[in-house]
Formats: C-alpha cells, structure tokens, sequence
C-alpha cells in the first residue's frame, strides 16, 4: 500500500494521465512542458494511443520541452509506411489496416533505447516491487477485440503467458496505438488458450482512464493524478451524418468518446487539463510545424490555466476526505469484471 497521508502541494509529485489523439499529442506535450515548468514530476504515468506514446517517454526519463523540440520538427508522414500488398483496397482487406505500424515502433524503440529503456522491466519502481499493481512505473491502455476485453500493460499481459517484466514498451505502444483500419492491429499469439488475439488502439475502450491510479479503501491519495484530456471543437454537440464516410467518422467518434464519458464524473473534471485541438484531425499526418507549434502553444496555455485554480488541498477535502465514499472502480467496471 502506498503512503496514505496526502503530500503538501509543494512536492509537486503527481501521477499523469493523457488521452489518445494521433498527432494531436502535440497539445499533450505542450501541456507537460507548462507542468514540469512549475515544478511538477511524475510518480507514475498512463496514457492511450498518442497519450501512451508521451507517459513512455516521460516514464523513460525525457521531459516536456525535449518532446516539444522533437515532435514539432516531425515529418509525422515517416509513419506512413504501407503494407506489404500495393494499394490500400488490398491492405485493408488482407492486412487488416492501411499501413504497417513498424516505423512508428521503431522510431519510438529507437528514443527509448537511447535512455536506457527497451522492456517493462526497465521501469520498475524499487520501492513497489514486490507490489504488481505499483511496480511498473507506466501503464498503457489496449484493446483485445478476440477476447472483448480491455488491457492495461504490461500487468494484463500475463495473462496471455508473458512475464510483464519481458514486454518491450515500445511493443506495447504499438499495440496501443493500432487505429482501425488505419494501422494494422497486433496479433498476439496466446500462449495459455492457444490462437491469436488481434489487439488494437486503446482508445478504442477507454481512450482516457483518468480512473487508473483511483484506489479504494486507502484514504486520501498522497499525491493527485492529472488528466490531459483532447478537446474538439463541438464536443458534445450533435454530429451531421452524411454517407458512408461521415457515418465511419461518427461511429469512431463515439467509440473513443461514450465509455469513458459515462464514468467521468466531477472529481475527474476538477483534475482535468482540457487542452483544445484547434480542428486538427486525429490522422493529420501532414500537419505543417505552424499548426504543430499552434497545438503545443494551446497545451500550455490549457495547462497555465488550470494551475492558476487547481488546489490539491481543496480536492481531497471534496472528494477523497475520510469520510467521503471511496471513489467507484470504473477501471473493473470497464472491463466488466
């Protein structure tokens, strides 16, 4: 169990959560670079697709402006590698996704490996290791669609007959960050049932667990969990569905957006940065560095906001003081367990 007495605000340690949003993770960045400014660190980290690719790098030792100065430059188009049958008509229906993926984990095993981290293994936290839900420092979010499931890595691993410890990280964002139909899933061959699992984006099942480090029956948390949440112009309003393709866009829209909505509730608000996208798409690949440096400057300017009123204090004194009910399992509940 971990230290139950709340810190004061001026240790600075939270947890971190970021949301999926393909190139849009610019803003994610923006964000942590406005944090780390004022003094914050990170004690353990989480993310979904894009959000899981930024808490492996914080998690591996870089900070927000070493990721800004990186992402902002990207040809995001590298990533763009095609499938092994020409055409995208043949890919989809043979491969199952448009372009391979293998770029995009090798690229990030390539920054990764460069600080020392390559396996799950490499982020255990000393003082939690003998504790499997605290011992890995990063957790990231997939989605099996054989199984039905969703999977919070590495832990979820094992129970396809892998160590946890053995998973490489940069495998595991891969797995994370299989957009359908646009990247092709994983295929994880089960070891304990026999077959393969296909594996696909986590947002898929829940593109913002926020939830993830919440714990019951252990008084207040000694430090906050911050979410990074993407905003669209329009959330929440009512979307024109018009064809085949607006009828696509819709259904995704709603997959990464209702499941998590139905289990967000104030307390997960009030530890929200709301950082907005300014219209860039998820799939934007050929984003100019003007409207890069535009979502990262629109993180920063989320995060300078939400800290001017953000007051850890105040927080666990409305929602996790003794005597308040402990905050509900939504990560069980998600996973219908």
């Amino acid at each position: 169990m971990r230290e139950t007495t709340p810190r004061s605000p001026a240790g600075l340690r939270a947890d971190a959560v970021f949301e999926g949003g393909g190139v849009k993770g610019i803003g994610l960045v923006g964000a942590v670079t406005e944090a780390e400014r004022r003094g914050y660190t990170w004690a353990n980290l989480a993310g979904a697709s894009a959000g899981a690719m930024v808490a492996a790098l914080l998690a591996a030792g870089y900070t927000g402006e070493e990721l800004g100065a990186l992402l902002l430059d990207l040809d995001y188009r590298r990533f763009l590698d095609p499938g092994r049958l020409a055409g995208p008509v043949l890919s989809l229906l043979c491969d199952n996704g448009l372009y391979r993926g293998r770029e995009l984990e090798a690229w990030l095993d390539g920054l990764l490996g460069a600080r020392g981290v390559r396996n799950f293994g490499d982020l255990v936290v000393p003082e939690f290791a003998d504790d499997p839900r605290y011992r890995f420092r990063l957790r990231v979010i997939a989605s099996d669609l054989t199984l039905g499931r969703l999977l919070v890595l590495p832990q979820d691993i094992s129970e396809y007959g892998y160590r946890p410890d053995d998973l490489g990280v940069a495998r595991a964002v891969r797995m994370s960050a299989s957009i359908p139909f646009f990247y092709q899933p994983v295929v994880l061959a089960d070891r304990l049932r026999g077959g393969r699992n296909v594996i696909v984006d986590g947002g898929v099942l829940s593109n913002f667990p926020v939830w993830l480090f919440d714990s019951q029956g252990e008084g207040p948390p000694p430090w906050p969990t911050i979410g990074f949440k993407l905003v669209e112009p329009g959330e929440g309003q009512p979307r024109a569905i018009r064809g085949p393709v607006g009828l696509l866009t819709a259904l995704f829209a709603t997959m990464m957006e209702a499941r998590d909505a139905q289990y967000i509730e104030d307390e997960d608000f009030v530890r929200t940065i709301a950082i907005p996208t300014h219209g860039v798409g998820t799939v934007d690949f050929d984003l100019p560095r003007a409207r890069a440096q535009e979502l990262y400057e629109a993180g920063r300017a989320a995060a300078a906001e939400f800290f001017e009123h953000w007051n850890f204090g105040r927080y666990v004194a409305a929602f996790r003081s003794a005597g308040r009910a402990a905050p509900r399992d939504r990560g069980r509940r998600l996973r219908g367990v």
